[in-house]
C-alpha cells in the first residue's frame, strides 16, 4: 500500500508489520547492549495494550496522556491509544505538577500512561485533581495511595487484561479516517499558557509522504534512525517515529545526552533529526578537541574545513593542487569526523529552530550533509526542507510536496495543505486568529527567493525559540520577575540561543533604600554596572528561577540604564514593552552575555 493510500497511522504500522515481519525494528539498551524488537514483536505488544485500554472503557476520541522517555514503550503506547480511536496527548518528562494539571484538565484526559516511578509520582497529584482522569497506568507504578481519587495500575496488568480479549485490532484500525484526530500536542502560546494543537492522522501522513519525496535523492533504503529528541516534541513524533515507520526503517533509542556520542557510534544511523543546539554543541566539542591537540592535526583540520567550504560555496573553484589536497584530507580528516557519527550518515536534518549558517557550513565542509528545514507544531510539523541537491544553507529550503506557501502583504509566512492542524483544542478564538480562510498564519516573517527556497527573516510573534527548538513565552517569565519587590520591569532574551538572559529595571523605592544603606548615590545610570547591585539582584533572580522550568531560567542578566518609558519609546502608549526598541538599545550588551561564557 502506498503512503498516500493509508487512511491512518495505525493502519500504516500494521501494513508494515505484514510486509516486514521478523526484520529488526526498535533497538533499545538492555544490560548495556542494544537489542532489537522485530516489527512482529512490537505488534504483539501494541495489540494487547490496545485491548486493555478498551477494557478500561477507553472509547474513540477519548484523550490519553503519555509521559515517557524515548523507548519502545512510547511507540507501543502511542499506537495502542490510536488503535482504539483514542487521541494521544504527549507530555514532556520535565513537566511540573502544574504543567501536568493544565494538560490533564484542559484535554479532559480519561487516563495516563507513564513509564517510571519517578514520573508517575510527579503526575499522580495532578491526575488526582483532574476531574475527568480515571486511571494512571505505569510501567513501574508507585505504592498505592488510597487518598488519591484516581485508579493506579501496573501497565503489565493492563496488557494482561487485554490478552484475554479477542478484538481484532487490525480490523478496528481500518475504521479511523485521515481526518480523525491522532494527537493533541501542547505548545506555548503568546500568553505562556500551553495550547493543544490538534493534528489529524492525515496531517502526519502528509508529512511522511512529503518527506519521502524530499529525501528521494538520498536513496532511501534500509534506513537507521537514532531517536534523540523527546517524542513529546512534534518534530521527533513525526520525523523520528512515524516517518521511519512509513519507510520501514529501524529506530535506535539514545540513552541520553551524555551518551549520545557513544550511541551514534553504536547505532551507526543513516539519518538523524536534531535541533541546532545539538549541532552547536558538537561543533564546540570538535573545535575544542582540535585546539587541544594542536600541531599538524589542527593544521590539517583547519585546511579541510577551508577547502570543503570553498568547494561548497564556489563550485568548480578549487585548483588542481587544492583538489588533490582535498582528496587527501577526506581520508585523513573527514573520514575520522564521519566515523564519530557512525560512519554511514546520509544526512543530518536540522529543524525546530533556526540554524546558524556558519554551523551548517562547518559540518558541510567536513563531509556531513546537513539539511535545514522549517516548520511548527501547527503544521505536523514540517513545512519546508532543503534537498540533497541544490542545498542553500541560509534558507530552509523549498516547501514540501503538497504544501502551499505564500507571503502575506506584511511579510508573514502563510501555509495551506493537509498538514495544517485542525485547530487549538477547546480554543476557538485562537484557532480563528491563526487559521484564516484555510491558511495557517505562522507568525514568522520571510521571503521566497528566485529558486523557490523559503528564507526566514524575522519573527512576528514574541515567542522565543531557543537553539534547542523549545518555545518559551517571555511574558510568563517577565511576570514572575516583576512580581518580586526588587524588580519593576524585565525583559528576557534568547532567540536562537541555548538559554535565556535578562534585562532588569530595579524597583525605584527599593533601589533608593539599597543605595542609601550603602552610602551610594541613587542613580540608576551610575549603578547599572555596580557589582554589589548585581549580586543583590542575582539573589532575586535565583529565587525566581527556583519556580521555573529549566528552559525558562534566566542564567545571566544586565541592569538597564533607565526605566522603560513612553518618553524613550520603549513603552507603547498602553504601557506595553516595545521589544524591538529595547533590543536596539541593549541588544549588543545582551549578546555579550553569551560571549562571556
Amino acid at each position: 500500500m502506498a503512503p498516500r493510500d493509508w487512511q491512518n497511522l495505525v493502519q500504516m504500522f500494521f501494513d508494515q508489520v505484514e510486509r516486514l515481519g521478523d526484520r529488526p525494528f526498535l533497538w533499545a539498551k538492555r544490560e548495556g547492549v542494544y537489542k532489537p524488537l522485530t516489527w512482529r514483536d512490537v505488534a504483539a505488544r501494541v495489540t494487547p495494550l490496545a485491548r486493555g485500554l478498551l477494557a478500561q472503557g477507553v472509547k474513540p476520541d477519548d484523550r490519553i496522556v503519555l509521559v515517557s522517555e524515548n523507548r519502545p514503550a512510547w511507540l507501543v503506547a502511542d499506537l495502542a491509544i490510536m488503535s482504539v480511536g483514542a487521541i494521544t496527548v504527549p507530555a514532556y518528562t520535565t513537566n511540573t505538577e502544574a504543567d501536568h494539571l493544565h494538560i490533564l484538565t484542559n484535554s479532559g484526559a480519561k487516563g495516563v500512561i507513564v513509564s517510571t516511578r519517578r514520573l508517575a509520582e510527579r503526575i499522580l497529584p495532578a491526575a488526582h485533581k483532574s476531574p475527568e482522569t480515571e486511571f494512571v497506568a505505569a510501567i513501574d507504578p508507585p505504592a498505592a495511595r488510597p487518598q488519591l481519587d484516581v485508579k493506579v495500575l501496573p501497565l503489565d496488568a493492563l496488557i494482561e487484561q487485554g490478552r484475554s480479549a479477542h478484538d481484532n485490532m487490525v480490523t478496528m484500525a481500518e475504521r479511523w479516517r485521515r481526518e480523525d484526530t491522532a494527537c493533541i500536542i501542547y505548545t506555548s502560546g503568546t500568553g505562556g499558557v500551553p495550547k493543544g494543537v490538534m493534528l489529524s492522522h492525515g496531517a502526519i501522513l502528509h508529512n511522511c509522504r512529503a518527506a519521502m519525496d524530499a529525501f528521494e535523492d538520498l536513496g532511501l533504503d534500509n534506513e537507521v534512525f537514532l531517536s534523540f529528541l523527546p517524542l513529546s516534541h512534534s518534530y521527533e513524533h513525526t520525523g523520528g517515529q512515524f516517518f521511519p515507520i512509513a519507510i520501514g526503517a529501524e529506530i535506535y533509542y539514545a540513552e541520553g545526552v551524555e551518551t549520545l556520542a557513544q550511541n551514534m557510534i553504536e547505532a551507526r544511523p543513516t539519518l538523524m533529526t536534531a535541533v541546532p543546539r545539538l549541532y552547536e554543541t558538537l561543533h564546540q566539542r570538535i573545535t575544542q578537541g582540535v585546539r587541544k591537540q594542536g600541531g599538524l592535526k589542527a593544521t590539517l583540520f583547519e585546511k579541510a574545513v577551508a577547502l570543503g567550504r570553498k568547494r561548497f560555496e564556489q563550485p568548480g573553484s578549487l585548483s588542481f593542487g587544492e583538489r588533490a589536497a582535498d582528496r587527501v584530507l577526506d581520508t585523513l580528516v573527514r573520514n575520522k569526523v564521519r566515523g564519530r557519527f557512525g560512519g554511514r550518515l546520509k544526512a543530518l536534518i536540522s529543524g525546530g529552530a533556526p540554524l546558524n549558517p556558519e554551523i551548517g557550513l562547518f559540518f558541510t565542509a567536513l563531509g556531513l550533509r546537513i539539511l535545514q528545514g522549517y516548520g511548527q507544531t501547527e503544521a505536523a510539523p514540517v513545512i519546508s526542507c532543503n534537498r540533497a541537491k541544490g542545498t542553500k544553507i541560509h534558507t530552509v529550503g523549498p516547501p514540501l510536496a503538497g504544501v502551499e506557501v505564500k507571503i502575506a502583504s506584511d511579510g508573514e509566512i502563510l501555509v495551506r495543505g493537509e498538514l495544517v492542524m485542525q485547530g487549538y483544542w477547546r480554543n476557538p478564538e485562537a484557532t480563528e486568529s491563526t487559521i484564516v480562510d484555510g491558511w495557517l498564519h505562522t507568525g514568522d516573517i520571510g521571503l521566497i527567493d528566485e529558486d523557490g527556497h523559503l528564507q526566514i527573516t524575522d519573527r512576528k510573534k514574541d515567542i522565543i525559540v531557543n537553539s534547542g527548538g523549545d518555545n518559551v513565552a517571555p511574558q510568563r517569565i517577565e511576570g514572575f520577575l516583576t512580581l518580586e519587590p526588587e524588580i519593576a520591569q524585565a525583559l528576557v532574551y534568547g532567540d536562537k540561543h541555548p538559554h535565556l538572559v535578562g534585562l532588569l529595571v530595579p524597583d525605584a523605592p527599593w533601589l533608593e533604600a539599597w543605595a542609601k544603606a550603602r552610602g551610594k548615590r541613587d542613580d540608576l545610570g551610575a549603578l547599572a554596572d555596580d557589582p554589589a547591585l548585581h549580586a543583590s539582584l542575582a539573589e532575586v533572580v535565583e529565587r525566581v528561577n527556583r519556580r521555573l522550568a529549566n528552559i525558562e531560567k534566566v542564567r545571566r542578566f544586565i541592569v538597564a540604564k533607565a526605566p522603560f518609558a513612553v518618553e524613550n519609546s520603549q513603552l507603547t502608549p498602553t504601557l506595553k514593552p516595545r521589544r524591538h526598541k529595547i533590543k536596539e538599545m541593549y541588544g549588543r550588551a545582551l549578546e555579550d552575555l553569551y560571549r562571556a561564557g
